[in-house]
Formats: structure tokens, C-alpha cells, sequence
């Protein structure tokens, strides 16, 4: 055949050509030669492909780069095309001297696949890995695997491809198993995937959990359960069943359903109400019983819609039936349906008409299921006494169930163990049969009951509680007060010795101390009993020491009752001695009260000491309704007097919070007794007394309205001076509304502006000095102490005589009782201190008065000019006579240090001499 000219070289190439003469060996020349004609038509190229692989037979550059570009031009061509043909005639050449290079082998099986030549792409398949090392195999391998699960490649070449596959690399199993299923080969992919599951040193390369290996053959083998024979399909669920708690009720269902599929559908009932009788979640229960009921209906549906055979076809049936005396085994002509149908022919198991059997079957699994989920409660815990409960109560109306139930019951919870009260099963139990009148075996059962050692003593304690009351009921009144006494009957000795000895105390041993059992075998004792066995009860009570205060108030209410006073009375003597407070306080009111009720004033001097030794035992927070009791018997039956001293110590120990009450009782009784100017002494004693501000600004406009009351209306002023310094303008504006509505009504022009002047110092003393505080903080500091004030005149060096002299001016009409209330506020404005005989007016010391020349001062002294009139000393009692005795023997102080006959001065006026000298 002629070549055609334009294959020949040009003269472009003939450089290249004489290059290639002279070496035509060098791999380098002819890849130059290849590169120079990149733009040449292919047939031109191609001949330099064929001459240099002439040259190079075993160059992969060369033969690699030819079959790429043989490749690109068969790339849009039909497979049918011949140069599909030459192309894997080049690939073969290619192979004689590159059989190891997997590249090429790539290239050529990707090439045969895309023309679906199965045999011959098997074969090169084979023969690629036969040439390659193995090393190499699992590229090959994943190219021919993509081959094999091709549409229209035989199955059986498919398998045989894998299990080659499988003896080279035995973890891509589950590929192979995904294969089979896919290929729809269901026995091979079961026994396949239960080898796995077999296999412990299995490991899934797709993260799949042996769980889940698990779900996937129980739902194959379920799905196919016609299709797959030689497994144990019922072991291998129930296997998984085992180990796999947390699907439980899917795998009884996937059990289920495999015997459904292969209709055996009494097995299938059987598996369902075994699920449902070993399950112990009500979550799988769910599950098992939804499918349960589902599948009855879908029986029942079933039935119904299939057409009943006709009464011709049965007609029929008779017809051509054998005689009954004729043995249908010797016919032989008979089929095996026709056989079977012969045989069951008659039997209502094998009824055709079995409608009204499937939905009983429906109905009675519906009316089963609150009794099935409880089954699955009690055996996720068998001693939930609650849930024994619910069960009884299922069987409602069916006393054998309820009896099986309650025996059942009491059989299986242990005391030790039992959520809830276990002695309440006993206790229904009997009472289930009290109800139908069986009295004899009730009292069987509580004996049994009362025998059982239970967690605690009280759960004993109410059963024998519940026997006696049941012994009641039925008018058994001798029965129940026995009961009570062997109840309560201390074990002997000889069992305390045995237990002892044991080492396991059951609480039999402690039942004699049970309270509960007392309180209700002291009211039997009341009721049916006489005086003399009541009191032996209540004593042995108290001996026993677990008496409580409202036992010793009835014991005590019983005597009382029976006309035994002093009997009674030594029982509160006994109660208060037992018990402390809080616990003795019921017991004290109601001693006393009875006391005083029975003897009045007969024993009025037994009756102050009890008083007296309750309200000592008595803590503060307790004492007020005793203080307040004592007052009433010295009021009813003692003096005024007595009375008014019992007030007085009742202020002073009831807390800070309650004085406040106290002294307006105390103010009140005393007003009624004694009158009104009795009540002033009160008041300063309670203002001074160390209450809260708050308190004190209270009682001070309650002691002004008193006065003001009286027409003191300078006396009522002055302590609305003293109150203010507790009174903030900005916050308690009531105050200072009430003192202005008083200066309006009793004032004139200088009372009321002196009240603005207080009010506007006391107001800057407020902003200036506390107006970050609060309020209790703001009310503290207010006016000097008498401790700040020493120590403030020992800096500026006054002798200690002279600061005496200056405590008796800043707190004239101090109490030497309260003296050792040192942090008391002064400045208040006592009764006894109003008038002086000098003509001045006695003002209220203040410390932050601004301190002025003394020119000022007597200046101002000499335009004042006030007349005034002195009170009766009457008005003013014992302070004005306390007031004339400190001032005497401040003279007489005076005059033992050999000072002069002049005037006493105030302290300020001393200090400002003494400064000036």
C-alpha cells in the first residue's frame, strides 16, 4: 500500500530527521521531535508514535502519551467505531512490554468496560491481576467491582467477582452484604451478616455498631422469613433480645412478624404476649401492644372481607363428602389441602366462622391492657407498694383476683426494700375481707401482719391500730382492749436476752414505745375502760418518758373531770418539769389558768409562786401572755399595787419589739386604776427606758396628746421639742403636721416660729451629716451622750468635777435606775425642771448651737423678760422632790471644793472662762 505523501517529513523536519539518524535511541530526540509537530494532524504523529516505540519499545512516556491522544480521538466516537478496535490493539501492544505499570492497565479495563465487553473485560480483569503485584491490587480491584455491579452483568459472575474480592481483603463484607440485598439474594446476604455478627474481632470500616449489624438481620430475616431457610431465626432474635435491652420491644415484634410472614399466626400471639409478660419499660410495651392489637385487627378485617363460602359449594361439599364410617387415610387420590380439610373438618379451633373468636380476642387483649402495663411497672420494681395498689384496684369487682393479688403482694415486697408503706397491703388485705364478712380470716390476717418486721416502728404500730379499730366496728370492745394491752406489753427478759444475742433487733422489741399506739389505747381506755385502769395507762406513759405536752393536758383534764383537783394539779407539776420551752408553754397556760379558775383568791400566795416560777423559766419571746396573766389574777383577787409592779417587770422582760405594746397596756390598766397623772411616770419611764426611736417618737406624741389633754400645754411643748430630734422632716412629716396643727391650736408667734427654727436644724442635722445613711443610722447620732460629751471636755482639759457639774445640766431629770443605759440620747425635758427660780428660761442643751460672744448672751438675757408662774409640785410628784435633792447636793459640792457663794454657772459658761483665763 502507497504512503501518502503528506506523511513524509517536510523539510521543517529534516533537522530532527538527521538527529534521529545519527542517535535514533535517545528518548530526549524523539520527545523534541514529538513536541516540534504538536500541531500536526494525528496520522502524522502517529507515524512518529509507531517509528519512535519501534525505537523504544519499553519507553511509558511514549506509550503513555500515545494512548492518551488515541484516547482523546475515539473520546465523541460511537463504541462501534473501528477504532475502538485499533485502540485495544494499541492497549495489547502496549501491555507486551508495560504489564506492570497499573496506570496502563487502568486506562485499557476503563476503556473495555465503556464498550460493555463483559467476557473479554473479565478476562483482562484476571489478567491485570495476574501481571501486578499485589501491592497494586486494590486499585484494580475498585475498578472492577464498579464493572460487576453494572446493569446486565450476571448475577452469579457478580458473586463469584466478590467472593474473589473477599478472599483479598475480608473487610469490605458489608459491601458484599449490601450487594446481596440489592441483588435481592436474601439467604446468602442473612448467613453472610450473621457470620459478622458471629465474628467478635469483626470491625465495621462504615461505623456501623454491632446494634445495628443487629436490626438489619432481625429486619431481614423478618422481611424475608419465606425466602431465608437454615437460621435459627428465633435464637438469633431472641440473642439480640438479650443483649440489646434498649430495643427490646422492636426485636419482639420483628419476631412477630417473622412468624406473621410465614403465617404462623398462634405462634406469632404466643411470642406477643411473651414480650409483653418479660418487657420491663413502658416504652416497649407500648410498642409490643400497639402491634399486638394491630395485628388482631388486621385478622378480624381480614376474616371479614373474605366471602363466606356459598350454600351451594357446602351442598356440594355433602354431596361428594365420604361417609363418616369410611377412613379417609385410604384414599389416596386426596390431596394434602383436601386431606387436612377432611381431617380438622368439625373442630371449632378450625372453624371457618371464627368471626365473633377474633373479636373476643381483640376485646379481651383491650380490657387486659391496664393490667399488662401494670405487670411492666411492678416488674421494673416488684416492692412499689403503690403500684400493688393500682393493680387491686384493676381487679375491682373481682374479689378472687383482688385476694391472688393482695397474697401475691404481701409475698413479694420486702419491708426493707418497699417504696411507700408495705404495711398498708396488709391492712387492705384485711380490710378486703371485712368487706365481704369475713371477720375470722381478717383477724388471720392481721396476725400474720403484725408478725412481719418492718422498716420502721409506727408502719407496726398501724396495723394493730387498724385491727383494734376493725375489732370496734363490730362491737368486739373487750377484743380490742386486749389487743391494745398485748400491743403495748413489754417483751420479757429472756427475748430481750435472745435478740440480744441475734444481733438483728426487728422493731417487735420497740413496739411498747410507740406513742401512736399509746394515744390510741389511752382513748379506748376512756372510753371503754374505768377511772383507775385510764390512770394506770397515762402513768405508764410518763414512765415510759415518750409523753407529750397534750397528753399531760388530758391526763390532767381527765382527773379534773373526775373531781380530782390536786391530782391534776401534780400532773402540770410533773408536765413542767418534763419538758423545756417552747414545748412547756400550753402546759404553763393552762396550769395556771386552772389554778387560778379552782381557788381564786384562796390561794392567792401559791398562786404568786407559780406565776413567779413561770414567767423565770419563761425566755422573753414567751413571757408576755404570763405577765399579762399574773396582772389579771393581782387585779381580780390581789392589790392594785402588786398589779402595777407586775406591769412594771413585765416591760422590762418582754423583747424590744413588744415594749411598745406592753407600756400602752400598762399606761391603760394604770388610767383606769390610778387615773390619769399616775400615767406620766410611765410614759418617761418607758421613754427613757431603751425603746427603739420609732417606739420612743410614738410614745412622746401619745404622753403630749395627754398632756394637752390636761392643759399642760407647755408640758405637752416640750416634749414635742424632745421627740423632734427622732423626727426627719423629709420622711415623717406626720410628726411635724401634728406639732404645727398644736402650735396653731395653743401657740403664738414665738412658740411657732422656735418650732420652725427646731424643725430647720433638725432637717440640716439630717441632710448634713447622715443624707447617705439610712434612716436608722440617721436617727442615731443625732444629740451628744453623755460619753461623748466627757470625752469631748477632757480634750479641751476640764477637770472631772466640772464635767460632773455639766452631766447633771445636759440630763437633769435622768433615772438612777437606768443608769446603766449609757448610750440613752439627752436632751429630754423632764417634769421636774420646768420652772426656775432665777426668771430665765431653762432650754434644752444642743450641740450644734452656733457659739456666740458672751455680750450676745447677756444682751439677750436682758430683753427677755418673761413672768412666770410656777407649777405645783403636786403635778409633778417625786421627780420635782428628785430634782430639789441632786440640785442640794450639787451645792453642797460646790461649796466643799471652796468655791464662792455665787451663782452656779452652766458648763459651756465654765468652759468659756476657763479658755479665756
Amino acid at each position: 500500500m502507497a504512503i501518502s505523501k503528506e506523511l513524509y517529513p517536510s523539510e521543517d523536519d529534516l533537522l530532527y530527521e538527521e538527529e534521529l539518524l545519527r542517535n535514533p535511541f535517545s528518548l530526549k530526540l524523539w520527545w523534541r521531535y514529538l513536541v516540534a509537530k504538536r500541531e500536526a494532524p494525528f496520522k502524522k504523529r502517529f507515524v512518529i508514535y509507531e517509528r519512535a516505540l519501534k525505537a523504544l519499545p519499553g519507553s511509558y512516556k511514549l506509550w503513555h502519551a500515545y494512548l492518551i491522544e488515541r484516547l482523546r480521538i475515539v473520546k465523541n466516537l460511537p463504541i462501534t467505531h473501528p477504532e475502538y478496535e485499533t485502540l485495544n490493539n494499541t492497549f495489547e501492544r502496549a501491555l507486551v512490554t508495560m504489564h506492570k505499570m497499573p496506570r496502563i492497565w487502568i486506562m485499557y479495563l476503563e476503556t473495555l468496560t465503556s464498550q460493555k465487553f463483559i467476557t473479554k473485560t473479565r478476562r483482562t480483569f484476571d489478567r491485570a491481576l495476574c501481571a501486578l503485584p499485589v501491592t497494586q491490587h486494590d486499585r484494580i480491584w475498585e475498578i472492577y467491582l464498579r464493572f460487576v455491579e453494572q446493569e446486565g452483568i450476571p448475577i452469579e459472575t457478580s458473586l463469584r467477582v466478590y467472593r474473589r474480592y473477599l478472599k483479598y481483603d475480608p473487610s469490605h463484607i458489608e459491601d458484599f452484604i449490601e450487594f446481596l440485598v440489592k441483588s435481592k439474594l436474601w439467604q446468602e446476604a442473612a448467613e453472610r451478616l450473621a457470620s459478622v455478627l458471629n465474628d467478635d474481632q469483626f470491625y465495621s470500616i462504615k461505623g456501623k455498631t454491632k446494634h445495628r449489624l443487629w436490626l438489619e438481620l432481625c429486619d431481614l430475616l423478618t422481611t424475608h422469613a419465606t425466602e431465608i431457610s437454615g437460621l435459627n431465626v428465633d435464637a438469633i432474635i431472641r440473642g439480640g433480645i438479650r443483649k440489646f435491652t434498649d430495643e427490646v420491644g422492636r426485636l419482639w415484634t420483628s419476631l412477630a412478624d417473622y412468624y406473621i410472614r410465614r403465617e404462623l399466626f398462634e405462634k406469632a400471639r404466643d411470642i406477643f404476649e411473651e414480650g409483653m409478660m418479660t418487657v420491663v419499660t413502658v416504652r416497649d410495651f407500648s410498642v409490643i401492644f400497639d402491634s399486638y392489637s394491630q395485628f388482631e385487627e388486621i385478622m378480624v378485617s381480614a376474616k371479614m372481607a373474605k366471602p363466606d363460602l356459598s350454600v351451594e359449594e357446602e351442598e356440594d361439599d355433602e354431596e361428594h363428602g365420604l361417609a363418616e364410617d369410611e377412613d379417609i387415610r385410604l384414599d389416596v387420590n386426596l390431596s394434602m389441602a383436601e386431606f387436612v380439610k377432611k381431617v380438622l373438618n368439625g373442630f371449632w379451633l378450625h372453624d371457618v366462622k371464627d368471626v365473633d373468636l377474633r373479636l373476643a380476642r381483640l376485646e379481651h387483649l383491650m380490657n387486659r391492657r391496664p393490667e399488662l402495663a401494670n405487670s411492666v411497672l411492678l416488674r421494673q420494681n416488684p416492692h412499689n407498694v403503690e403500684q400493688w395498689h393500682r393493680r387491686v384496684k384493676i381487679f375491682e369487682g373481682n374479689p378472687t383476683k383482688q385476694i391472688l393479688t393482695y397474697t401475691e403482694a404481701v409475698r413479694t415486697v420486702d419491708p426493707m426494700k418497699a417504696v411507700g408503706k408495705p404495711h398498708t397491703l396488709w391492712v387492705a388485705f384485711a380490710k378486703l375481707y371485712e368487706t365481704y364478712k369475713d371477720i375470722a380470716n381478717a383477724r388471720v390476717i392481721f396476725d400474720k401482719a403484725v408478725q412481719v418486721n418492718y422498716k420502721t416502728v409506727d408502719h407496726l404500730a398501724s396495723i394493730w391500730c387498724e385491727w383494734a379499730e376493725m375489732e370496734l366496728r363490730h362491737k368486739n370492745f373487750k377484743g380490742a382492749l386486749e389487743l391494745m394491752r398485748r400491743a403495748t406489753a413489754e417483751p420479757s427478759v429472756e427475748v430481750r436476752r435472745r435478740v440480744a444475742a441475734d444481733g438483728n433487733e426487728p422493731v417487735q422489741m420497740k413496739l411498747h414505745k410507740s406513742l401512736r399506739l399509746w394515744t390510741f389505747y389511752v382513748d379506748l381506755e376512756e372510753s371503754l375502760g374505768n377511772l383507775e385502769s385510764t390512770r394506770a395507762v397515762y402513768e405508764r406513759i410518763i414512765d415510759l418518758r415518750i409523753a407529750t405536752p397534750q397528753i399531760i393536758i388530758n391526763y390532767a383534764l381527765l382527773l379534773e373531770e373526775h373531781k380530782y383537783f390536786e391530782d391534776a394539779f401534780r400532773v402540770y407539776e410533773r408536765g413542767v418539769k418534763i419538758f423545756k420551752y417552747p414545748h412547756v408553754k400550753d402546759i404553763w397556760v393552762t396550769y395556771l389558768s386552772k389554778f387560778v379558775k379552782r381557788y381564786g383568791k384562796t390561794k392567792l400566795e401559791r398562786a404568786r409562786e407559780l406565776f413567779e416560777n413561770a414567767v423565770e423559766t419563761a425566755p422573753a419571746d414567751a413571757v408576755k401572755p404570763l405577765y399579762l396573766q399574773y396582772a389579771k389574777l393581782e387585779e381580780d383577787y390581789g392589790l392594785a399595787k402588786r398589779a402595777m409592779k407586775v406591769y412594771d417587770q413585765a416591760t422590762k422582760a418582754v423583747p424590744n419589739h413588744e415594749k411598745l405594746g406592753m407600756y400602752e397596756i400598762y399606761i391603760a390598766r394604770a388610767a383606769e386604776i390610778f387615773g390619769v397623772p399616775k400615767t406620766r411616770e410611765i410614759y418617761e419611764q418607758a421613754i427613757e427606758s431603751g425603746l427603739p426611736d420609732k417606739d420612743v417618737k410614738a410614745m412622746c406624741l401619745k404622753y403630749a396628746e395627754l398632756e394637752k389633754s390636761l392643759g399642760e400645754i407647755d408640758r405637752a411643748r416640750g416634749i414635742y421639742v424632745f421627740a423632734s430630734q427622732f423626727a426627719d422632716p423629709r420622711s415623717d412629716t406626720e410628726f411635724w403636721n401634728r406639732w404645727h396643727e398644736f402650735e396653731v391650736n395653743h401657740g403664738n408667734e414665738d412658740t411657732f416660729r422656735e418650732m420652725l427654727r427646731i424643725k430647720r436644724s433638725v432637717s440640716a442635722s439630717y441632710s448634713q451629716t447622715h443624707f447617705i445613711l439610712p434612716e436608722y443610722l440617721m436617727q442615731k447620732d443625732q444629740r451628744l451622750s453623755i460619753d461623748d460629751a466627757k470625752d469631748k471636755l477632757k480634750q479641751a482639759g476640764v477637770h472631772e468635777d466640772e464635767m460632773a457639774a455639766l452631766e447633771r445640766q445636759l440630763a437633769p431629770a435622768a433615772n438612777n435606775g437606768n443608769a446603766k443605759d449609757s448610750s440613752r440620747k439627752v436632751g429630754f425635758v423632764s417634769a421636774g425642771v420646768e420652772s426656775q427660780t432665777d426668771g430665765g428660761i431653762k432650754t434644752t442643751a444642743n450641740h450644734e448651737d452656733i457659739e456666740l460672744p458672751d455680750e450676745s448672751d447677756s444682751e439677750e438675757e436682758e430683753k427677755v423678760e418673761i413672768a412666770q408662774k410656777d407649777v405645783p409640785s403636786a403635778v409633778y410628784g417625786g421627780l420635782a422632790r428628785k430634782r430639789e435633792g441632786s440640785e442640794e447636793d450639787g451645792d453642797n459640792s460646790a461649796d466643799a471644793n471652796g468655791k464662792d457663794g455665787e451663782s452656779r454657772l452652766g458648763a459651756l459658761a465654765r468652759l468659756k472662762r476657763l479658755k479665756q483665763a
